[in-house]
Formats: C-alpha cells, structure tokens, sequence
C-alpha cells in the first residue's frame, strides 16, 4: 500500500493531489463542526433538560478553544513536530466527538467540545501548511482551491446537513460521523505525510515555553469568542458580563501584542505582519470571514421566520450556492497561474459586493428562485477571493515561517466569521426596532391609507363569524404583525446593504499590494 502512494510521481515524491485528499479529510470534518451543531440546538437543550440560552455554549465552548490553538500552530508544529502534532489533533477531535454523542448532561457536552475545539484547532492551519508546501509554485492556486473546498464550503452546507440529520436520526450523530473519517484520515497521515527537511523540531529540554505570552494570547481570544457569541444575548454593554469579559479580552490582546513583539523567540510571530502582502491578505481574509459568516447566518433566518420555509427548504435555497463554489474553486485555481491574483480578488469582491446589493432588494414577495439565484452570484463570487487572497499572503512568505502564516490567516477567517455573525444579528435587531418605531407612527386615525386596511380586515373577519368589537380587535392584530414583517424585513435589507457595500470598499485596497507574478516564485521568497 506505502509502495503505491509512494509511485504516485515520476521524482519518487508522494503524489500532491493524495496529499491533499489526506489533509482535507479531518480538516473539512472540523469546519463543518463549526456549523452543524447550529440547528441541533433546540433538540440537544430539549433531550439534555437544558435551555435554548444554555445550550449555546455547546457552540461558544468550541469556538473559544479553537481560536485559541489556531494561532499556536507553528510553535506547536515545531515543538512535537508538525506530523506527530496533526496527528495527535487528530485523535484528540475523532476521541472528543465520539464523547460528545454520548454526552448524558449538557456540562459534560460542553466539556467534550473544548476538548473537541482544541484538537481540531491546529488542523486548518496544518493542512494549508502541507499543502502549500506539496505543490510547485505554479500550482500553488490549485492548492489553495483544495483548502478551500474544505473551509469556505463547509460552513456553507454544515445546516443543512446538520438539519437533515437531526431530523432523520438524532442530535448525537452530528457528532458520530467524524469518527470513521478520523480514523480513515488517520491511516493515511501516517503512510503519506512526513515532516518537511527545513522543518527543525526542538528538543523539549531546549525549549523555554513563553508561559506569559500564552497565558495572555488565550485568555484575550478567549474572552474575545465569549463577547462575540454572547453579545447579542445579553444586550452587549449593558450586561455587566459582556462588560467584564470585554476588558479582559482588550487586556489580554493588547498584553499579547506588546510581549510578543518583544520576545526573541515568540510564541506567534507576529512580525510577520510587516510584510505588507501578507499584511493586507490578512485583513481581506478577516473581512471575508466576516461577510461569509455574516450572510450565512442572514438569509436562512429571513428564509424561515419571514417566508414561511422548513429549515430542509431553506437549505436548498442556499445548496446550489455550495456547489457553484466548489465548481468554481478549481477553475479559480487554474486562473491564478495566468493573471495576477489581486485582480482576481478585486473580480471577487465586485460580483459577491453586487450580488449582496441585488439581494437587499429582496422583499416579503420573493419566490424560491429569485432567492436561489441570488446567493449563487453571490457565492461563485466568493471563489474568486479565497484562492487569490491565500496566493497573495504566501507569496514573499519563507518556507520555514508557513506554519506560522497559516495559524494566523486561519485565526484571522474565524474571528472575522464571529466578528460578523456578532455584527448581523445585533444590527437586524436594533435596525428592526428603529424600523417598526417609523412604522407605527403612521398608524394614526388620521392616516387614511391604516383606517380603510383595518375597516377593510374588519369587514373580512366579521363576514367568517366574528362579532364586531372582536373583528376589529383582529384586524388591528393582523395589521400589527404585517407591520413587523415589514419592518423586519427592512432590517434584513439593511444588513445586506452593509455587507455588499463593505466589500466593494475593499477593492481600493487591493492595490496597496505588491506586484505577485503569476506562477512565479519571488527572489526573496527563499522557495
């Protein structure tokens, strides 16, 4: 079997497309945890006597350990070495899941996906690691296009197969499933991956552990996930909680910051942002992260509370749009070998800003297609971005420094995935609100437009048997739950807007880049 993979190319070197199959295993089971439980959730508070509030932290619980491993993944690559580590994460998420499903009360649930979020942590930015590595520069598109099959379609469809499981089966089997693909991905780690030549691991004994820099990194990202997820929940400011966990999270970043760039030897090198490319790809993938999650979130809401759809119907709304992206991300890759990738990204970011402004002129009236067709746009545009955006931030980026890359462009995704969400449900709330407030001030006896609705609707009910005083009652009912529709909806609209538009106000930054030849390795690169 070893001699199979091992023939795979004519220079004795392991085939890079087995490669990429091996390392994309786990890490699409990983993201798609990220999302899958989402709609489990009221099945997981009902069967574990919990609350619905309460059981979020099934979600928050995962997302905190998680952004806390990311960006010490190339510390902890080079201290184990990189494949013992993606393998021990490995085992660590396939074990955790298994205890998840069998979880029997919510604090043991709750348990198991910190220890869950830990192991899968690191496996996003191994596998972008291994991968960049595996595949000549001027492939390096086609590799970025694989990572992205994984991380971009992934949360894309994790509702929907969430909802699809816990409606067919039980909430446990959304964790069950990750069980025969770790111990597939597993096997096959341990016949294909090997460390990298340049790859140095350091003697344990040799190493001195940078306790306070990693104290301070994972209590700031900590607390940070805890307000972003629970911000919302709690009225943001004006909860003591988000207050308190607000200021440790700034002490603990901003603590982080200062010590680490002070450190010879830090734990994340966070110098590496001086290098203007890497620099700007990584807030471009923050903000990408942030309308990818943010508008994931939006149109299955609107889909469901505002149209009427089953959570099944409203994820085929959104299906197709997984598929154009994974139809489209090859094809991407094969194009950042011809052009230059910052233009792609600008082509990107132009269609997904515009399909968003198309969809801000959704309305209460939308069918199923005008819906579908929209978030196809929107989602092949997202195909464009995440390939050339990667290709940009590794291209003046050292061999020996990608670990450490990855973990933080893969930090910076997520958190801007949690930065989003965070921002789209507060503003459809609050936009809501200052909505049916100029709504209602035209329900006046002196509107002429309100008094015929409601004599109208009374004179309905009133011909199916109501008495009067009741018929007028309803019709007041009636015409106030329309008025929150409408003003919901424009709550919706509003986030659409905010979301197309910021995309088309980062095109101006792709030119701050430095010029990237296409499939061509930079003299200072030290490829």
């Amino acid at each position: 079997m070893k001699r199979f993979f091992r023939h795979k190319s004519e220079d004795g070197k392991i085939n890079p497309w087995i490669i990429a199959l091996t390392v994309m295993l786990a890490t699409f089971m990983e993201v798609l945890d990220t999302s899958v439980a989402n709609v489990a959730l009221p099945h997981i508070a009902g069967d574990l006597s919990a609350g619905v509030d309460e059981s979020t932290w099934v979600l928050t619980s995962y997302l905190v350990s998680n952004a806390i491993v990311l960006p010490l993944t190339g510390w902890l690559s080079s201290l184990f070495g990189r494949k013992r580590f993606y393998m021990t994460c490995v085992v660590l998420f396939t074990v955790s899941s298994f205890l998840c499903g069998l979880a029997p009360t919510l604090g043991l649930l709750v348990l198991f996906r910190v220890i869950q979020g830990a192991g899968g942590g690191a496996l996003q930015p191994i596998s972008q690691a291994i991968l960049v590595e595996s595949f000549p520069r001027e492939k390096q598109g086609m590799a970025m296009a694989i990572y992205g099959m994984g991380v971009v379609v992934a949360p894309i469809i994790g509702p929907t197969l969430g909802g699809w499981i816990t409606d067919n089966y039980t909430w446990h089997w959304i964790f069950f499933i990750n069980i025969p693909v770790g111990f597939l991905s597993l096997f096959l780690t341990s016949m294909i991956i090997s460390d990298p030549p340049y790859l140095v691991r350091r003697k344990l004994s040799e190493v001195k552990v940078d306790y306070i820099g990693l104290g301070l990194l994972s209590v700031g990202l900590g607390f940070l996930q805890v307000v972003l997820d629970k911000g919302q929940r709690e009225d943001w400011f004006g909860s003591e909680f988000i207050i308190w966990c607000s200021a440790v999270a700034l002490a603990g970043l901003l603590g982080a910051l200062l010590w680490e760039l002070t450190r010879k030897d830090p734990i994340v090198d966070l110098r590496m942002l001086k290098e203007r490319n890497f620099a700007v790809a990584t807030f471009t993938m923050f903000m990408l992260g942030f309308v990818l999650y943010g508008s994931t979130v939006l149109l299955p809401i609107m889909l469901q509370t505002l149209m009427g759809y089953t959570a099944m119907l409203s994820g085929l709304v959104l299906s197709p749009g997984g598929i154009i992206t994974l139809a489209m991300l090859p094809i991407v890759g094969r194009l950042t070998r011809r052009f230059e990738a910052r233009w792609l990204v600008c082509i990107g970011l132009a269609i997904t800003g515009l399909s968003l402004l198309k969809m801000a002129n959704f309305n209460l009236d939308i069918d199923f297609w005008t819906a579908m067709d929209a978030w196809m746009y929107s989602r092949a545009g997202l195909a464009f971005l995440f390939v050339p955006i990667n290709v940009m931030a590794f291209y003046f980026i050292p061999k020996e420094k990608v670990n450490n890359a990855t973990g933080i462009i893969n930090l910076a995704r997520n958190i801007g995935g949690s930065v989003g969400i965070a921002n789209v449900t507060t503003l459809l709330a609050r936009r809501a609100q200052v909505h049916q407030e100029i709504l209602v001030s035209h329900l006046t006896p002196l509107d002429s437009a309100y008094q015929g609705a409601l004599q109208g609707a009374s004179r309905f009910l009133a011909q199916q048997g109501a008495s009067a005083t009741g018929a007028a009652q309803q019709a007041q009912g009636l015409i106030y739950g329309s008025l929150i529709r409408q003003s919901t909806m424009l709550a919706f609209i509003d986030c659409f807007w905010l979301l197309g538009l910021t995309f088309l106000a980062l095109i101006p930054l792709m030119f701050l880049m430095k010029k990237a030849r296409p499939g061509k390795a930079p003299v200072s690169a030290g490829h």
